[in-house]
C-alpha cells in the first residue's frame, strides 16, 4: 500500500489514521500511549529578558510553518517554508526578539501545553539558547518548569562566557537535567577549545549536551560552516565520557549523524525535521535504545514529526515505537513512566 505524503494543510493530515480535526485544532485519535517530545522553545528573548507573557493563552500558536500550508513529509521540514514564511521567521527571531509583539508573542508555556496535550504529548523538553551576555532564556525556561510539571527545561551556558563551571553548577540546582549548544546561533564552533571545556563539564555534572547538529539550508553561509558534522565528530572523540544528544539527526548531513551514533556509545539521534525516510532509517538502523521524538515546535507543529514517526514504526515491534516515543527519553531524563498520565482510554486533552 502507498503512503500518502503529500497535504494540503496541517489539518489536512486528519487523513491519517492517527488524527482528527475535533474543535478546530488537529489531535490524536485511536489507540494511544504517552509521548515525550524533548525538542521544543519558548519565545526567546534577547537584551529585554522575560517579555514575552509565557503564561498567556492564545486562541492559536502560530507556528513559524503556517498551519495552511502544503507539508510534504518526504524532506526536510523547513523545505516546507515559503519565501514569506523565512522572511517572517527571521524577522520575528531578529528585531522582534526585543519586543512582545510578532508571532512569538504566541510561544508560551501555555500553548505549548495545549498543543501538546491534544497530540497525547505529556512532557515537552524546552531548550534554551543563551549568548554570554544580555540574555537570561536558560534562567526564564528553568522558571517555567518549575512551576508547569508538563515542560523540562535544560540549561543553556555560552562556552565562551565566564565562570562556566559557576553557571552550570546554577543551573542544576534549578533543574537542569543538560545543557543546550547551538552552534549556528550562538557563533561558536562545536570543536571550540571552550566549548570542550564546557562538555568535558557537563559530563562531571552528569548533564548531557543537546546540540542543534548540522547544516539546515536556511542559515547564513558562515553559520552553515559552523555545523558541518566534521566539526561534531571531533568534539565527540575529544570528550568521549559526555552524553550528546544530535539534535535533528544531523540535519542535511544526516549520513554522517548516523554513523556517529552507530559508533559512539554516548551519542543519541533526535528526529525532529528529518524527513519520513530518514525517519524510518533512523528507527531501523539507528541504536534502538538511543532514539528520541522531537518536533522543533514552534517551528513547526508538532503533529508533523509525529506523523512521521508513527508512520515510520507501523510496521514495526511495538517496543521500537514507544522506545521512540517515550521510553528512551523517560530514561534519559529520569521520568518515572509511572508519572506519566495514563492514555489507555484515548482521552487527550486540547
Amino acid at each position: 500500500m502507498t503512503t500518502k505524503t503529500h497535504f494540503n494543510s496541517l489539518h489536512d493530515l486528519a487523513q491519517l489514521p492517527y488524527f482528527e480535526v475535533r474543535d478546530g485544532a488537529l489531535v490524536r485519535s485511536g489507540e494511544l500511549e504517552p509521548i515525550v517530545d524533548v525538542h521544543t522553545h519558548l519565545a526567546l528573548a534577547f537584551v529585554r529578558s522575560k517579555i514575552v507573557d509565557l503564561w498567556a493563552k492564545h486562541d492559536e500558536t502560530r507556528t513559524y510553518l503556517p498551519k495552511e500550508r502544503p507539508i510534504d513529509l518526504e524532506v526536510y521540514v523547513n523545505k516546507n517554508l515559503s519565501k514569506e514564511d523565512l522572511r517572517r521567521l527571521r524577522i520575528d527571531l531578529g528585531p522582534m526578539s526585543v519586543t512582545k509583539r510578532g508571532w512569538r508573542s504566541t510561544h508560551t508555556v501555555a500553548n505549548l501545553c495545549r498543543d501538546a496535550g491534544g497530540l497525547g504529548i505529556v512532557r515537552s523538553v524546552l531548550l534554551p539558547i543563551d549568548f554570554p551576555v544580555l540574555s537570561k532564556n536558560a534562567e526564564t525556561y528553568l522558571e517555567a518548569a518549575q512551576l508547569e510539571q508538563a515542560v523540562i527545561s535544560l540549561g543553556s551556558v555560552h562556552p565562551l562566557a565566564k565562570n562556566l563551571a559557576k553557571k552550570l553548577d546554577a543551573q542544576k540546582a534549578a533543574g537542569a537535567l543538560g545543557v543546550k549548544v547551538h552552534p549556528a546561533v550562538q557563533k561558536i564552533a562545536p570543536e571550540h577549545p571552550k566549548a570542550l571545556e564546557l562538555y568535558r563539564l557537563c559530563a562531571e555534572r552528569d548533564l548531557h549536551v543537546t546540540w542543534h547538529c548540522g547544516p539546515v539550508g536556511i542559515e547564513s553561509l558562515t553559520a552553515r560552516k559552523l555545523c558541518g558534522l566534521g566539526r561534531y565528530a571531533k568534539a565527540i572523540e575529544a570528550c568521549p565520557e559526555t552524553t550528546f544528544i544530535l539534535g535533528h539527526s544531523g540535519a542535511l548531513e544526516f549520513e554522517a549523524g548516523l554513523k556517529l551514533a552507530q559508533r559512539h556509545e554516548k551519542v543519541w539521534l533526535e528526529i525532529s525535521c528529518q524527513s519520513l525516510t530518514n525517519v524510518k532509517r533512523v528507527v531501523r538502523e539507528g541504536p534502538p535504545e538511543k532514539i528520541l521524538f522531537g518536533s522543533d515546535w514552534p517551528f513547526y507543529h508538532q503533529a508533523i514529526p509525529l506523523a512521521k514517526a508513527l508512520l515510520a514504526t507501523e510496521d514495526l515491534d511495538a517496543e521500537v515505537r514507544s522506545a521512540l516515543l517515550w521510553k528512551n527519553a523517560c530514561r534519559l531524563y529520569g521520568v518515572d513512566p509511572e508519572t506519566l498520565p495514563d492514555l489507555s482510554s484515548g482521552a487527550v486533552s486540547s
